[in-house]
């Protein structure tokens, strides 16, 4: 049972419910299981709190759970 978080900034509500349906969509697929065992969550990060709210603790915090690094880097 997935739980996919996925903190953004400045996206619509519509670009939300896009972003949502397409992660479900995918994850369903991948792992063959039926979309009512997957749950999402979107966090609204303010763009000048990205760094220290996500960047440092999500990102540079934890190695180990990142599968796709960013192709930037703010520090």
């Amino acid at each position: 049972m997935p739980h996919i978080i996925v903190k953004i900034v400045g996206q619509s509500e519509e670009n939300k419910k896009i972003i949502a349906a397409a992660l479900t969509d995918t994850l369903s697929k991948t792992l063959g299981i039926s979309d009512d065992f997957i749950s999402l969550s979107i966090e609204d990060v303010l763009k000048e709190n990205w760094v220290e709210d996500v960047y440092k603790p999500e990102i540079i915090g934890k190695p180990n759970n990142l599968y796709k690094t960013p192709g930037y880097d703010p520090l």
